[in-house]
């Protein structure tokens, strides 16, 4: 089902030649981690060229690439999604993901080089150092950790399953907690607009808002 994006989006700017797929790329993806593009929403490529000012090349490179990343899904007969999964989904690839990593792991502790070992040191070393890190950063840490394992498992077969499965779900818990996290903000804001109205709004805003947060506001979200 298409969804309607309304009003654009991402809005025409001038772009290097050069970079215009990296610059789609970066734009798609501030716009899916802001919010103004929906989880589940359709990324019609025509439209999407419209609202750029762009020809359809640069902007079906930037989704394949966003698919690579994760964050696009690509549904036969009926277009890219920005990645949504439901709770079945969530369960059915983690059951498949636990048994296909801890194969990839044992692969790995016979394959791994000393080059490998150093590689896999670095990286948790990383990962402890920006423990406090943005949950993009801390994500890509991650996934950058398993594909090492994954790599030196020796069974490239193994290493692209396990991509295909678990790339697009780091990517929509990514999403999942940066939205968990906007409406927390939100709700939290509602809860105390004593606090931020000498920041955000004229005193005769702030009074205006409500004495007790509406529950539309309230964080829903599923647990981790």
């Amino acid at each position: 089902m298409k969804v309607d994006i309304g009003s654009p989006v991402l809005g025409a700017k001038p772009m290097d030649v050069r970079t215009l797929k990296e610059q789609v790329v970066k734009l798609l993806r501030e716009a899916i981690f802001s919010g103004r593009i929906k989880p589940g929403q359709r990324l019609n490529e025509s439209e999407l060229s419209r609202d750029l000012g762009l020809s359809r090349i640069p902007v079906r490179e930037a989704l394949q690439k966003l698919q690579e990343q994760g964050l696009v899904v690509d549904v036969p007969r009926r277009g890219k999604f920005v990645i949504n999964l439901s709770e079945e989904e969530i369960q059915k690839i983690n059951s498949l993901r636990i048994i296909l990593e801890g194969e990839a792991l044992r692969l790995c502790r016979g394959k791994i080089t000393p080059e490998g070992i150093r590689d896999l040191k670095k990286l948790v070393g990383k990962m402890e150092k920006f423990r406090e890190a943005p949950e993009v950063e801390a994500s890509a840490l991650d996934i950058e950790f398993h594909r090492t394992i994954w790599t030196h498992s020796g069974n490239e077969f193994l290493a692209k399953t396990l991509e295909g499965i678990t790339i697009p779900l780091f990517a929509h818990r990514v999403l999942w907690r940066i939205n968990r996290d906007m409406l927390e903000h939100l709700s939290y804001r509602y809860q105390q607009p004593e606090r931020f109205s000498s920041l955000a709004l004229p005193r005769t805003e702030a009074q205006q808002l409500p004495k007790q947060p509406d529950a539309s506001w309230s964080s829903n979200g599923r647990k981790q």
